[in-house]
């Protein structure tokens, strides 16, 4: 931060120095932090050496680990893992990122299980939490979002985020061999 300046009216203006490539995905997070009535503005300052690694996201992903439907029983119990991405019947494939993980690793879901259907019913058995609404990622926040092994699918249908290699197994190879060439 190189200057802060209040105004006294509520208003306070900020300026930093920052690398462009610092600002790639700061809009949104700007504008949640906030509420929508903060302004950012821009000017060169000029070109500077390499200044390491931008920190990423600090959380991982939710992937689903089968294709098919997702079921409301299933995201139900997903709910306190992280948010999701996805609604109730959204077609899922193994690969797809689903939802942002409360922790910072990965973790592959069924979010397709369906409930077990019995012939004996209670009054409390069919008790349904509310399910909580998916955040909808735009074509701006998906790109955002990714890390260095997902990427954005946009069909005329919809935008998604999945996994560079879509079967679980082999991304887990992948895992273990770049942890043992970085030692």
């Amino acid at each position: 931060m190189e200057q802060m300046t209040n105004h006294g009216t509520g208003w306070v203006r900020m300026e930093f120095l920052v690398p462009a490539r610092g600002l790639i995905g700061f809009r949104t997070q700007f504008l949640t932090d906030t509420r929508g009535t903060g302004i950012a503005h821009g000017i060169s300052e000029g070109y500077e050496p390499w200044a390491g690694e931008i920190r990423s996201r600090t959380n991982g992903s939710l992937v689903a680990d089968r294709k098919g439907a997702a079921t409301a029983y299933a995201m139900t119990n997903l709910q306190e893992r992280g948010i999701m991405f996805v609604e109730p019947t959204t077609e899922v494939y193994e690969g797809m990122i689903i939802g942002e993980n409360s922790r910072a690793d990965d973790m592959d879901v069924n979010i397709t299980k369906e409930k077990q259907q019995t012939n004996i019913r209670s009054a409390t058995s069919d008790n349904f939490e509310k399910l909580i609404p998916p955040r909808k990622l735009s074509l701006e926040q998906c790109p955002e979002f990714c890390r260095d092994d997902e990427c954005v699918e946009v069909t005329p249908d919809a935008v998604r985020i999945r996994k560079v290699v879509l079967d679980a197994n082999a991304r887990a190879k992948t895992a273990s061999q770049s942890r043992k060439a970085n030692r």
